[in-house]
């Protein structure tokens, strides 16, 4: 067996790793990475977000206009995704990833929840075919 090809990775409807775009808040940051690395060890191509804090900024005055910017990067992950897997514990769901899962649905691009999970231990890989 070529081991650049497992034939057991999770795939998209094209044959591809699945990939995966994560969305949610920044104040999340640990989650952000188990779930990254949880859905990486199943076999997805995961898309997360660029920075979780920048020192310094203040996000209420941004006369910079980079939330905006980086709004619309964000928007082109979802864009290239399979799938956005919300990361919510608790099922907290803020303002700017509302924006991102109405955008998300109305591409028609499934979307998943960290809230709504059973203990990832007894869930079968979340990039499965069957999934």
């Amino acid at each position: 067996m070529d081991l650049m090809e497992d034939q057991h990775s999770p795939r998209s409807a094209e044959g591809d790793a699945k990939v995966i775009t994560l969305c949610g808040s920044t104040r999340f940051e640990a989650e952000f990475a188990e779930v990254n690395q949880r859905l990486t060890m199943d076999g997805c191509v995961v898309i997360s977000l660029g920075m979780f804090d920048l020192p310094g900024y203040d996000w209420t005055v941004d006369s910079s206009d980079l939330k905006r910017r980086l709004r619309g990067v964000h928007f082109q992950k979802i864009r290239m995704a399979d799938e956005v897997y919300i990361v919510d514990p608790g099922g907290y769901v803020g303002e700017s990833t509302r924006q991102e899962i109405a955008y998300a649905e109305s591409l028609a691009k499934p979307v998943r929840y960290l809230s709504r999970e059973v203990p990832p231990t007894a869930l079968p890989p979340v990039c499965s075919r069957s999934a």
